[in-house]
Formats: structure tokens, sequence, C-alpha cells
């Protein structure tokens, strides 16, 4: 009797290692801001295929059939994971001439039998000979042929989205700003997931979610911390949302979110603009909301109002202007004021908080001049911490500094501000602030948070609220001493509305964590007397070189002179 070999298992390492190799194989030819795209599109169709033919031969064992039987079934149960017999990886490996093409072919069959996907594949064209010879197309499925892919075959079933993780990460490093557009570390990603800490159930959005590493890291929180109900039917209990405008990056993070096997709601388009999340008459509103807008995008609403760079007034006539501020938004979002034209910063920051329910939390990415610019901005600001005629304030929960050179696309200071629509009686008119600007290893060109600065960072901020929440209602005098003892120094401090508004609603935070170097007390008293005693020693001295002198023969002396 023979036994049956065990299939080989792939490890994260490995399959790092195999997907670097194949853009190895690229370079030279296409761009390297490119490489993923392709790349991405490969190991998805190797990886459909390759569980397909798992499924097939499980189902041709169970239920003693043929294998055009088993096909039956999955196409009869299971019709999104049926694989055209012209997208079958075993069928496109031995292809030699227009390769290019019957891949595209291939997308596009396997979007038909799956409408989730559609537009998806075929937004990667592979056709293009100038840019993907036969040749080059033949290399790199017999590269990605070495291996197998079906869930039997990995060692944890999101290993290739985990895998996607690190491409993305290595094309943002390997391509420098084209790549870094839609790219945000993943440990800074990790940080704002713990600190807005997402649950079983929840309604999870990223308006800006390009390549979707922000949902993906939300819903594996969830899995990861809680067990009892953190999963159901196999999958993380939530629900993902997003947008995004780049149609290549769109079609990343849904194949990230297909392939970490996710239950996600991802759409294209401009979000200030066109938002697609709808409930009602108004948006769709979610328990958590998370994103890393890109920083600062100018003429953000002149898709909207603007003809030929000019506002068209109610009489007719064309008039310019720097900035409106009698914009009019069909959703309401911005009752708090209009953002510059040229910085969006604080319109997607509105625009998250009316996507927000009302008992929700937001964690978002800004650069450091949201938390003090004025202005239009300062006013908006204002109204996030004040309130504005109905429009309730007292959001901003906190606002952490985050180290310099964290991103790849940008040297901008940054910083995480956390929101919450639904502050305990004890944080109200209260704001924690975190300087974590020097945790970070910095060894290399670009700094990195350690697991020890994200444990550090979101360990003193639960503990800060914790303790306010603990101590309960205080008078003005014991909430003073309160706040005090709860501070860190150089690191931490919860500050009381009152001191905010007495700085003018500016959140700058070296106004409330002072990080200075102490400097040394100087001794005055001590100092004059040591400067008198060496002014007695240069007396002496001179006196002795004087006596010196005199002592020398004339000659001698005459010639020194």
């Amino acid at each position: 009797m023979t036994t049956e070999s065990a299939p080989e298992i792939i490890e994260l390492s490995d399959l790092k290692k195999w997907l670097w190799g194949s853009a190895n194989i690229m370079r030279g030819t296409v761009d390297s801001s490119d490489f993923k795209n392709y790349i991405f599109g490969l190991i998805f169709i190797k990886r459909l295929s390759d569980v397909f033919d798992e499924r097939v031969a499980a189902i041709m064992t169970e239920e003693q059939c043929s294998s055009d039987e088993a096909m039956e079934l999955i196409l009869e149960d299971n019709p999104e994971q049926f694989v055209p017999v012209d997208a079958r990886w075993a069928n496109l490996v031995e292809k030699t001439e227009n390769v290019g093409e019957r891949i595209d072919e291939a997308f596009a069959e396997i979007e038909r039998q799956n409408p989730s996907l559609e537009k998806v594949l075929t937004a990667i064209q592979f056709g293009d000979k100038e840019k993907l010879s036969n040749e080059l197309l033949m290399r790199l499925l017999r590269h990605f042929n070495q291996h197998k892919l079906g869930n039997k075959n990995l060692y944890k079933p999101d290993l290739l989205g985990d895998a996607y993780e690190y491409l993305i990460a290595m094309f943002a490093d390997d391509a420098g700003k084209k790549g870094g557009e839609f790219y945000t570390p993943h440990e800074v990603v990790e940080l704002i997931v713990k600190l807005i800490d997402p649950q079983p159930t929840h309604e999870i959005y990223d308006p800006t979610n390009g390549s979707g590493g922000m949902l993906v890291e939300a819903a594996r929180h969830i899995k990861e911390n809680y067990p009892t109900n953190g999963m159901v039917m196999g999958k993380p209990n939530c629900k993902l949302y997003g947008q995004e405008k780049n149609l290549g990056t769109w079609a990343i993070a849904k194949l990230n979110i297909f392939l970490h096997n996710l239950d996600g709601d991802i759409k294209r388009g401009d979000t200030l603009v066109n938002p697609l999340h709808k409930g009602g008459n108004g948006l769709q509103t979610f328990d958590r909301v998370i994103a890393n807008p890109p920083f600062s995008i100018k003429e953000w609403w002149e898709p909207l109002e603007l003809l030929d760079g000019k506002i068209i007034g109610d009489n007719g006539k064309e008039r310019n202007v720097k900035y409106s501020t009698d914009l009019k938004d069909p959703f309401g979002r911005f009752g708090l004021g209009v953002a510059p034209r040229t910085k969006a910063d604080l319109a997607f920051l509105q625009h998250m908080i009316a996507s927000t329910k009302e008992d929700g939390r937001i964690g978002v990415v800004v650069p450091h001049g949201v938390l003090f610019r004025e202005g239009d901005e300062g006013k908006i600001r204002k109204g996030l911490l004040a309130g504005k005629d109905d429009l309730a304030g007292d959001l901003i929960e906190a606002v952490v500094g985050l180290p310099p050179a964290l991103f790849f696309n940008t040297g901008i200071a940054a910083a995480v501000v956390v929101l919450n629509k639904k502050k305990t009686v004890e944080m109200k008119n209260k704001v924690i602030f975190i300087d974590a600007s020097e945790e970070c290893d910095d060894s290399d060109k670009m700094s990195r948070l350690r697991d020890k600065d994200i444990e550090k960072i979101t360990k003193k901020y639960n503990e800060a609220k914790q303790a306010v929440i603990d101590a309960g209602e205080q008078t003005a005098e014991s909430l003073s001493k309160l706040l005090d003892s709860v501070a860190v120094d150089k690191y931490l401090r919860v500050v009381d509305m009152s001191e905010i508004e007495a700085n003018d609603f500016n959140l700058n935070i070296s106004r409330y964590v002072d990080t200075s170097a102490v400097q040394e007390v100087v001794d005055i008293p001590a100092c004059l007397a040591s400067l008198s005693d060496i002014e007695k020693q240069l007396v002496n001295v001179d006196q002795n070189l004087t006596d010196f002198l005199s002592l020398m023969p004339l000659e001698n002396n005459h010639e020194l002179k």
C-alpha cells in the first residue's frame, strides 16, 4: 500500500523570497512601481486555480466521482469558486504565444464568473508586448509554477495576504514616492487599530483605503483579541468598507480583502466629491473609521463646483475664487467650516466624523500642521473641541505625535488623532497628548516603530484614560492634582479643555508636553569665586615670569625684548 506524501508547506519567509524573485525577473523591463500589479495578478490566479484543483480532488474523494462531476458540483453549489477552463493555471503555464493576451482573457473569464471582482483583474493589463514580452511572461509563469498555493500548502489561511503586505511595503520602498502614495507602514496601522480597538460585529470603514491594509489589520485585531466571538464561519466577525480613488490601488485592495477571506465592500471613487457608501438620504455610518488620507491635497473640491477654474454664481456669471466659503455639500459634512482648497486634511476628517455612528471612534493620520494652523483650519479645529452652533464638540480624545521619517511618501511630521463621539463622563473636556517622536528605531534611512514602542504608546494611553475614569468626577483642585498624577514626564499629559482654550485651541503637542532638555543649573557665586581664583593665579604667573626674566643675563634679556 502506498502512502500519500505530505504536502509541501510554504512558510512566510519562503513565500517572500519567492515573490521577490518574480520582481527580479521584471527588473529593467517594467517600472518598479508597477511590479506589484503584475505579481498580484499572477499570484491571485495561481492561488485561485490551486484552491480549485484542491477542492475538485476533495470532492472526488468524498463523492467517489469523476473530476468533471466534481466540477459540476462546484459550479452548482459555489459558482464563485469555479475557475473556467482557460483560466486554470495548468493551461496558462503551457502557453508560448500571445501569453499576455491569454492571461488577460483568463482574468476576464474569472470576473464574469465572480461579479464581486468585476474590473479588478482586468485593471491589470498583461497584453502590452512593449512591456511584457512572451519570453518574460513565460519566465514569470514558470517561476510561479514552483510552488502550490492551495489551502493545505499554507501554514495559515491568510499567509498570502501577509505576503501581499510585505510586497506592498517593499515596492513602496523600492519605487519611492510613486509606490508610497498608497502605503502606510504596518507598524503605524497596528498602532491606530489598537488605539481605536475595533470589536466583534463592528462595521469598519476607511474612506481612503489604499491597498486595504488598515481594514485587514482591524479584522486581524478582532480575530486575535476576542477569542469567544471574534470569528464566525471561519471569518473575522466584522464587515469592512472602503473607498479608493486610484484604479490600480483599488484593484489591489479588492484582491487583498479577497485573499484574506474577509467580508468587504470596497468601492472606487473620490470620497470627498462622491462618497459611495450611503444609507437612507445621507451617508452610511460605521462603528470605527480609520484612515491615512493623502496629506494636504489641493483643489479637492474642483470636480464639484469649478468650471475652467471659475465658479458659476447664482446670477450665471463667472467669478474667480482662491477658495470658497459658500460651498454646498449635499451630505452636510462641513458644518464646522470648509477646509482651504489647498489643504483637504480637515475635509477628510469632517467626512469621517459624518460617517461615524454616535458611539463610534475614529483614528486618523494627519500632518502636524492640522494641529496648529490658523485661519479656516483653526476655526474647524475649534469646532471639533468646543462645538459650533448645534454641532457637538469635544470630539478629540487623543493626539499622538509620531517619529519623523516614518512614511515612504513624505518627510512631513505626522500625528495620530483619536476622536471619540461618546466619551465617558470623566473624559469629557479632556484630551490626552502623547509625544512619541523619539519612540522608534532610526538606525536606517527611515524610522520604524518597534513592538515595544507600540506597546508603550497604547499602554500609557489606556492607563491614563482608565485612571481618569476610575477617579470619577473631580473638583477643580482635585482634578488638577489628578491630571498631574497621571502625567508621564516628557511623554504624556491629560489636558483639561480650559488649558486648550487658553491656547486658542492650538493642539501643537509641544505646548502641552515639555520635551526640552533639562538645562544645567549654573551656580553664579561659585563661578565668580572660581574666576577670582583664576585671576589671582594669573597675577602669580605674571610675577614669576617677571622675576625669571630679571635674573637672565642682559644680552639674553635684550634678545627676548
